[in-house]
């Protein structure tokens, strides 16, 4: 099957044209590019979060397929779910599912669903997308969104996603979508935020599902965050740095109900 743009018109603009303008001027042509294990990108309105997941995806260099792990806002469909075939369509491309790499998670991880369900309403990889295809519409996707996993089976996740790309053995970008504090005045959001961050920063799965569920850091995405953490360290990562940090108040000029934006790479 082919999924048609869920929040195109919403988060971002909903034709080809406009897309393309709104993305260039999100990304930065100056950097480096940077082999990247995984990366934290958000998922916000382009508007807000654009030019942190832009500065992201400006970062690093493209691989073959990008696994695509977002958390499940909607509430449809299987606990982990991962779409194992057919295409994602955006405005400006559309984008194969790798087959090959899915089949191997399906058999490596018995906790993994193939579930189309939950990802038909999901805007939490969609909107990575615009990204990508800006950058190159080559890379095949693996999209899987979690509703809910225990550090045990966040675990067995990342290890199963490791496992399976070091038997396709080519390169792979694990991309962990989420966004970090919500509604908070925007002091309180960086100091929660910051926590979090430092967990990613010393690689640190374990710290980081602690962290946020004892301190209640509403990082909708923690979960996939610990997820890629875990793949990435059974990969060979050895650092992870924050690429850019803003919150919603820049925007909105509302300090005091902010979201706030995290990208970071996992080398």
């Amino acid at each position: 099957m082919r999924r048609t743009p869920s929040v195109a018109g919403q988060f971002y603009h909903g034709t080809a044209t406009k897309l393309s303008q709104q993305v260039e001027q999100c990304i930065n042509r100056n950097l480096v590019k940077e082999h990247a294990i995984g990366i934290l990108s958000p998922h916000a309105g382009f508007i807000y979060s654009g030019p942190v997941a832009g500065e992201v995806y400006s970062t690093i260099e493209f691989p073959k397929t990008f696994v695509l792990i977002g958390p499940n806002h909607t509430g449809l469909g299987a606990k982990i779910s991962m779409m194992a075939s057919g295409e994602w369509e955006i405005p400006t491309g559309v984008f194969s599912i790798d087959e090959k790499l899915s089949r191997k998670i399906a058999a490596n991880v018995p906790i993994v669903s193939k579930d189309t369900q939950a990802h038909i309403f999901e805007h939490s990889l969609e909107v990575q997308l615009p990204f990508i295809a800006h950058f190159s519409k080559e890379p095949k996707i693996v999209p899987i969104v979690i509703m809910s996993a225990s550090l045990e089976e966040c675990r067995l996740l990342g290890d199963g996603i490791a496992k399976s790309i070091k038997e396709v053995n080519y390169e792979t970008v694990i991309v962990a979508s989420s966004d970090m504090s919500h509604y908070v005045p925007d002091d309180v959001a960086r100091h929660r935020d910051k926590k979090a961050i430092d967990m990613i920063k010393s690689l640190n799965p374990e710290g980081l599902y602690e962290v946020v569920t004892r301190e209640r850091i509403s990082m909708c995405g923690y979960l996939p965050a610990t997820v890629m953490l875990f793949a990435a360290k059974a990969l060979g990562a050895i650092e992870a740095r924050l690429i850019k940090y803003s919150t919603s108040g820049e925007v909105s000029g509302d300090y005091d109900h902010v979201v706030g934006y995290a990208g970071m790479i996992v080398k």
